[in-house]
């Protein structure tokens, strides 16, 4: 996929390896990423510090490993309000935001509103979040849920060329 920046920033290979770096592990020290990218230790600095003033990255995170902390499962949920409106979205937006357990949201075209991931512990979790909090968010009338059996693939970087 060839992806283009939508700001006025002018990206050389050098710029789009360091990303491409980052990508695959944000926890390279400045000196490992200058060494891989075969880069100064100053220059590779100020390149990486460009790149996050300009918002290259949206942010850096460390992923946890979900078996350590039980999560057992992931469901996506699909929701329909009772109208739509500007008004109906942003009061969705906002409370479906404040749920610890939706790890993505999305307003979608189509059959649905919105696509929600969800991760929980066990059945019961499960539950206690559909029962006390989805189906009480703001203009819900209407859900269709899909279990994933399990994850076959997952990429959290994209490849800049």
């Amino acid at each position: 996929m060839q992806l283009n920046t939508s700001k006025d920033i002018e990206l050389d290979h050098t710029d789009k390896k360091i990303i491409n770096a980052l990508q695959k592990n944000a926890r390279l020290t400045n000196v490992e990423l200058s060494d891989q990218i075969n880069l100064s230790p100053s220059a590779c600095l100020r390149r990486t510090k460009a790149l996050i003033d300009a918002e290259v990255f949206g942010e850096f995170v460390g992923l946890i490993n979900r078996d350590v902390f039980h999560v057992q499962g992931t469901a996506f949920i699909f929701i329909s309000l009772d109208h739509q409106s500007e008004a109906v979205f942003e009061e969705f937006e906002i409370a479906v935001a404040q749920l610890e357990q939706v790890m993505e949201c999305y307003l979608m075209a189509g059959d649905n509103d919105y696509m929600l991931k969800v991760i929980y512990t066990d059945a019961k979790d499960y539950e206690e979040l559909y029962y006390k909090k989805l189906l009480r968010l703001p203009g819900v009338v209407g859900t269709q849920t899909r279990m994933a059996l399990r994850q076959v693939h997952s990429n959290t970087s994209i490849e800049v060329t």
